[in-house]
């Protein structure tokens, strides 16, 4: 618009100049004309008031020329050189009356001429204006000499004209950019109006969650604002395009997302049954051969049991204790699949401080190198939620502590209300979390954790667990850890905390 603006002002401004000049011209050379003609009149009064001067002997002046002038032109300028005589001159105001022109004047006429024919004054004094001066030179034989004849007529006309043409001219560019303004103005807008349409349709898109969960993008520009043959359409129909394939892609996502959840779930179903059966039948044979192994014991050692008896025992023990960590691993696979599909939780009042009460206590007889602290408020700590999945984000937590820190590390767990918000805290002085593990603490099947001088290793789920049982209830699970201090935190909303509270009462 100013580049626009800019140009279309210069142009203007440059026709105004010239249009200026040429009318400016025009009438100069049309008043120029007019003095030319006023002179021979001039000349010709001057011719005859020569006559009865010379008769009377009285000298020959401008005022007796104007004696026979009726009614003289207003504006008239006539001045006379006598070389008998001398100068003097005459000026008819605007009300008709002639006026004698000064000494100071005369000089300045003759000045002004300086022995051309023409020319152009302003006069100063009583007879204040601009004029514009004609020469002209006669002979009288009553008189010696010639005669110089000065006639001149007000250049008022002129200069009205220009200051008018001037206003005019001013007012019409003014008047002509403003529209101009406007007009350029309301064609950009409406031009552009496709390229915010892509705006508004990027700006929604990207305030959706496609990061997780069920995606679908439906919007889309226009189809008004995304025509093709238009520069600014082209792009809407080119976003238009983008997010067709990125809905496509995502879709694809959730499909292999879900395939792979119902695998899961699936493989879990399945496994639970043969894994029961094996757990089953190695506790059948364990006391089958315990109960066969009491009557030998008491009849005594017999030469030709050998070592059957103890390898089929521990192999029988061994085959136990792996579907024990199986039947584990395929439950926690099988909460997890539960979790991410929505399912699985059950919601109820809990007491988060009896809730970590009871937690503590399950976890101080499996760590009794450990010291154990709990810290909650008198007032219970209600809210909505599964009292089930709870306890166990809880027993996690603890676990991960006691397993990841040496004897004699200080354990805390703690409860409070922030605000609304229902607040848990497990917090431990042990050697830290290695930061090159940190990122992907949370993640599944997440080992290896070094700096934590771990002594034993679960399936590497039991964050990943707590971390989806607290994303199921709407919260947030957090943690900060250098050296000496360790702290994991999770923190419930405010209306499943106010909720509670409601529910409770």
């Amino acid at each position: 618009m100013a580049a626009v603006i800019g140009f279309v002002s210069l142009i203007l401004i440059i026709v105004a100049i010239i249009t200026s000049a040429t009318l400016g011209t025009a009438l100069e050379g049309q008043l120029a004309e007019q003095v030319r003609s006023m002179s021979i009149r001039t000349t010709s009064l001057v011719t005859q008031a020569s006559v009865p001067a010379a008769v009377k002997n009285v000298p020959l002046t401008a005022q007796a020329a104007m004696e026979n002038v009726a009614p003289p032109a207003t504006g008239l300028l006539l001045a006379i050189a006598d070389p008998d005589s001398g100068a003097s001159g005459v000026l008819v105001d605007s009300s008709g009356k002639v006026q004698d022109l000064t000494d100071e004047q005369l000089v300045a006429i003759d000045e002004a001429l300086s022995g051309r024919a023409t020319g152009a004054i302003a006069l100063e004094g009583s007879h204040r204006g601009s004029y514009q001066l004609a020469v002209t030179e006669t002979s009288v034989t009553q008189f010696s000499g010639k005669i110089t004849v000065v006639t001149g007529l007000p250049r008022d006309a002129i200069q009205s004209t220009m200051a008018q043409l001037l206003t005019v001219i001013t007012l019409a560019t003014l008047g002509g950019l403003i529209l101009l303004a406007l007009t350029t103005a309301v064609t950009i807008r409406f031009s552009l109006r496709p390229l915010r349409a892509v705006a508004g349709t990027a700006t929604r898109v990207a305030n959706q969650p496609l990061d997780r969960g069920e995606v679908e993008i439906t919007e889309r520009v226009p189809a008004s604002e995304a025509d093709p043959r238009t520069e600014t359409g082209l792009v809407g129909a080119s976003l238009n395009k983008l997010l067709d394939h990125v809905n496509d892609s995502l879709a694809a996502r959730q499909r292999n997302e879900e395939r792979m959840r119902k695998f899961v779930a699936d493989a879990s179903h399945e496994l639970r049954t043969p894994l029961a059966s094996i757990r089953g039948y190695s506790e059948l044979s364990l006391r089958t051969l315990r109960q066969a192994q009491g009557p030998r014991q008491a009849q005594g050692p017999r030469q030709d049991q050998g070592p059957d008896a103890d390898s089929t025992e521990t192999a029988l023990e061994r085959i136990q204790a792996q579907s024990l960590r199986m039947t584990r691993l395929v439950e926690d696979l099988l909460l997890l699949a539960r979790l991410d599909e929505g399912q699985e939780l059950v919601y109820g009042s809990v007491d988060l401080t009896q809730l970590a009460l009871e937690g503590l206590s399950d976890a101080r007889p499996t760590a009794p190198d450990h010291i154990w602290n709990i810290e909650v408020p008198d007032e219970p700590v209600v809210m909505v939620g599964d009292a089930g999945r709870l306890h166990q984000v809880v027993a996690n937590l603890l676990a991960n502590a006691r397993t990841h820190t040496p004897a004699g590390t200080e354990i805390t767990l703690s409860v409070a209300r922030e605000g609304d918000a229902a607040v848990i805290r497990v917090h431990d002085n042990g050697p830290g979390i290695d930061p090159a593990v940190r990122e992907e603490l949370f993640a599944r099947f997440a080992r290896g954790d070094s700096s934590r001088a771990r002594q034993t290793g679960g399936t590497g789920l039991g964050l990943a667990i707590a971390k989806a049982i607290v994303e199921g209830h709407h919260g947030v699970i957090e943690v900060e850890s250098e050296p000496g201090d360790t702290t994991f935190t999770v923190g419930f909303p405010a209306s499943a905390a106010s909720a509670s509270g409601s529910s409770s009462a």
